[in-house]
C-alpha cells in the first residue's frame, strides 16, 4: 500500500512539474525583449499574409501541423512570441510548400537566431542562403508566360541580355554615388 501511494504522489509530482516547465517556458516566450518586438511583429505579420494567401484559418493551419492548441499562431501572428524552430519545419510544410528553403531561412533568422547562428557557423546557412537566392531568381523566370513561350534563339537573347543588366547592377551596386555638383551663387 504504501508503495502505492508513494507511486501515486511521484505521478502527481512529476505531472506538476511538467505543468510548471511548460508555465516556465510560455512565461519566458512572452517575455520579448524590446529589440525583438518589431522583428516578431514583421514576422507574424508575413506569415498572417502567407497563411490568408494560402486561404486557410488559424485552426485550419494548427491542424495541418499537428499543433495541438493554434494559440500560438495567434500569438505569433499579432508579434508576441516566437515560432519554435520545430514548429517554424512543420509551417514550411503547408505554408512553404512551393519554396520551403527560403521559408525556413526567413523565419527562422527572425524567431530562432540563435539556431541561425549556429547554421551559420557550420556553413548551412549560407547554403541556405544561395539556395534562395537561386530559387528567386528561378521564381521570376517562372513568373512569366512571356518568357516560357520564347524559343531557344529567343532565349538566349533575353538571357544575354538579363546577364548584361545584372552585371550592370552588381557594378552600379559595387560603386559609390558621386558627390553632387556644388552649386555656384
Amino acid at each position: 500500500m504504501a508503495k502505492q501511494v508513494r507511486s501515486w504522489s511521484d505521478s502527481v509530482l512529476g505531472i506538476a512539474g511538467a505543468a510548471a516547465d511548460v508555465s516556465i517556458g510560455a512565461a519566458k516566450a512572452l517575455l520579448v525583449r524590446p529589440e525583438q518586438r518589431a522583428t516578431l511583429a514583421r514576422a507574424g505579420s508575413v506569415l498572417r499574409s502567407m497563411r490568408e494567401a494560402a486561404g486557410l484559418s488559424l485552426k485550419e493551419v494548427g491542424e495541418a501541423i499537428n499543433l495541438k492548441d493554434p494559440t500560438l499562431l495567434e500569438l505569433v501572428e499579432g508579434g508576441k512570441v516566437a515560432l519554435p524552430f520545430e514548429v517554424i519545419l512543420r509551417l514550411a510544410s503547408v505554408l512553404g510548400r512551393n519554396d520551403p528553403i527560403s521559408f525556413v531561412m526567413r523565419f527562422t533568422r527572425s524567431y530562432n537566431p540563435d539556431t541561425w547562428q549556429t547554421l551559420e557557423r557550420l556553413g548551412i546557412g549560407r547554403l541556405a542562403v544561395q539556395a534562395g537566392r537561386e530559387r528567386e531568381f528561378a521564381n521570376i523566370y517562372r513568373a512569366s508566360d512571356a518568357a516560357r513561350r520564347l524559343d531557344d534563339e529567343e532565349f538566349t537573347a533575353v538571357l544575354a541580355f538579363v546577364r548584361a543588366a545584372f552585371d550592370l547592377a552588381l557594378t552600379f551596386h559595387d560603386k559609390p554615388a558621386p558627390p553632387a555638383p556644388r552649386r555656384k551663387k
